[in-house]
């Protein structure tokens, strides 16, 4: 599934986007519950953040980390999440929460373009990777795109496969409205 919405326009939205995506914030908004596992520092210390480039080709340092290397904040001091990061994610599921473990493969950090990708682990309803990035045209217009590839992780979860595409896709409709939405404090 790849999708590509346009979410806003202008600074704010743009710092608005960005920021909620590097903080877990897309996923809270769209109404799951998100425990972040803390990281071992051997895991912190092979992070790797892919090197960026500017329209001549030149490498541009990553804008979310300041000049010694260390992550930076969200404006409520939440950390910006790193690749390598593991959460539980809490998805309402009808009556219930479905525990959702994922771990964070790739983080993108240029100028006009940040998201992150994660992959599902093991106790996850299916298998495979979601991304998200938020990119800033050059007419202000702020845009997200969603990609994702899955399948069933389990015998039971394909038994209840049609009802888990279902809920899939509100989630990624979900996605799209939280950070087309109200700019919260």
């Amino acid at each position: 599934m790849e999708r590509r919405v346009r979410i806003g326009h202008g600074a704010v939205r743009w710092e608005y986007a960005w920021t909620q995506l590097f903080t877990w914030g897309l996923q809270r908004l769209s109404g799951m519950g998100v425990e972040v596992a803390e990281l071992p520092g051997e895991v912190t210390a092979l992070s790797y953040t892919p090197v960026g480039f500017d329209a001549e080709g030149n490498p541009v340092q990553p804008a979310t980390i300041d000049s010694s290397g260390d992550a930076l904040f969200g404006p409520d001091g939440t950390p910006f999440l790193r690749p390598g990061d593991t959460a539980m994610l809490r998805i309402p599921f009808g009556p219930f929460r479905v525990g959702a473990p994922v771990r964070v493969v790739l983080v993108i950090d240029e100028p006009a373009r940040k998201g992150f990708a994660y992959g599902t682990l093991k106790g996850h309803p299916v298998s495979g990777e979601e991304a998200w990035v938020v990119e800033k045209a050059d007419d202000g217009s702020i845009w997200m795109t969603i990609r994702s590839f899955s399948r069933p992780a389990s015998g039971w979860w394909r038994l209840v496969y049609p009802a888990l595409r279902l809920s899939q896709e509100a989630y990624t409709r979900r996605y799209e409205r939280a950070l087309a939405g109200p700019i919260g404090p």
